[in-house]
């Protein structure tokens, strides 16, 4: 089928499910992934082979735009507000979760390389459908302000771990070399470059609006700096999402009109979004759940705790606010494209007994999680009361009956 033609399909479908999952009160992104199923190869295959291979580039244009709106958030007067809060939280909720995974592993008795990878992937959250449930409901609140900063922060963590993971997992799988350039000078090359690259592009985004006044004018810049920083990531094998996530941080901070710029560029970017749900869902793959076993249960059971009780742990050391205690660790459960793209290093890098195993449970993982994890957020945040409730229309009175 074109490709062209395979777009318009998704984007029918998944403006149809959107419907659909309303009536049953569950977020757009689940109706998106639910939809990627119906349009992928195991339903009608409109999405799938060379179609769903030459769609990568929207993929990561999406999560490109998804980065820069997160760092939108990292405005420095926030951070002051919740920064120590957030940076304690993150690091409990990403280690709590190598620690659980990791520990349930061994004491079930699986390889070392195994665990180590499967640990270190465990620590990666989904920052897209976490933004796009928040943006619907129009979230707002104590846990919706701690939250945006954490997922940020979270795939920063989840790269170091992975890279050191990784390293030692190959080393032990192989009995190769170990050394420090590749444990630790890799991973702190890659952070650190691409927060520079990032910095730099978000600075000049920054100082080009002084002469590019109109919308249109200035939603095209920024689309140039966020294809720009993508594609350099790309080139330079840094990692998009902290290039994307920096140009849209340090715009935050050199512009006073920031949010308004912003607003207008998140006008036109709901049907990208829509479309790298609908083509995620379109990538996972139905038929590796059988295989999950004993192994793919514990890691789904172990990151669940993990992630939760070492939310509500930092939250507590950090004296947050009650609600964030209690929600905070159930909105950071989605995982997605990052996770899948480490679970596809580890085949590429560590023998097929081990990248095998650890491909299909990320992939059935990623299915679970998407598809619950937007839901649980929509609870989580309105159980917090920071999702208004719309307003039910008065009844019309009944006019008289005449006498």
């Amino acid at each position: 089928m074109n490709i062209l033609l395979s777009l318009c399909l998704a984007m029918l479908v998944g403006l149809l499910m959107t419907r659909l999952v309303k009536l049953v009160g569950l977020p757009n992104v689940t109706g998106y992934l639910i939809a990627g199923l119906i349009v992928g190869r195991f339903c009608f295959g409109w999405v799938a082979g060379e179609n769903l291979a030459g769609l990568e580039i929207l993929t990561d244009l999406a999560l490109g735009f998804i980065a820069f709106s997160i760092g939108g958030e990292f405005k420095l007067d926030h951070i002051r507000a919740i920064g120590a809060s957030a940076i304690t939280i993150t690091f409990f909720q990403a280690f709590g979760a190598v620690l659980v995974v990791g520990g349930a592993l061994l004491i079930c008795g699986f390889e070392l390389p195994l665990v180590l990878m499967l640990a270190a992937i465990a620590t990666a959250t989904a920052p897209a459908a976490t933004l796009l449930v928040v943006r619907q409901y129009k979230a707002h609140g104590p846990v919706t302000s701690t939250l945006l900063p954490v997922v940020a922060l979270d795939d920063m963590i989840g790269l170091i771990v992975f890279a050191v993971c990784n390293s030692l997992s190959v080393t032990l799988a192989t009995g190769s070399a170990l050394t420090v350039q590749s444990v630790l000078l890799e991973p702190l090359r890659e952070i650190g470059l691409s927060l520079v690259v990032g910095a730099a592009i978000g600075g000049l985004l920054a100082l080009s609006m002084r002469f590019f006044k109109s919308r249109a004018n200035r939603i095209c810049l920024i689309l140039c700096c966020v294809v720009g920083g993508v594609a350099l990531s790309q080139i330079l094998n840094l990692s998009n999402l902290l290039v994307c996530m920096m140009i849209g941080a340090l715009f935050a901070n050199l512009r006073d009109d920031s949010p308004a710029i912003m607003e207008n560029c998140d006008r036109w970017t709901p049907p990208l979004f829509m479309l790298f749900f609908v083509i995620s869902g379109a990538e996972l793959d139905l038929a590796a759940v059988p295989g999950i076993g004993l192994i793919g249960v514990v890691y789904l059971l172990a990151r669940s705790a993990g992630k939760y009780f070492g939310a509500r742990l930092g939250a507590t050391v950090t004296k947050a606010e009650p609600n964030v205690r209690r929600y905070l660790g159930i909105t950071l459960l989605p995982q997605a494209g990052v996770a899948v793209g480490m679970a596809q290093m580890a085949v590429n890098e560590l023998p097929a007994v081990y990248g095998t195993q650890i491909q299909t449970v990320v992939l059935c993982a990623t299915l679970i999680y998407e598809l619950v994890g937007p839901v649980l957020t929509k609870i989580a945040l309105t159980r917090a009361g920071e999702i208004e409730k719309p307003a039910k229309a008065p009844k019309t009175p009944k006019p008289a009956a005449n006498p």
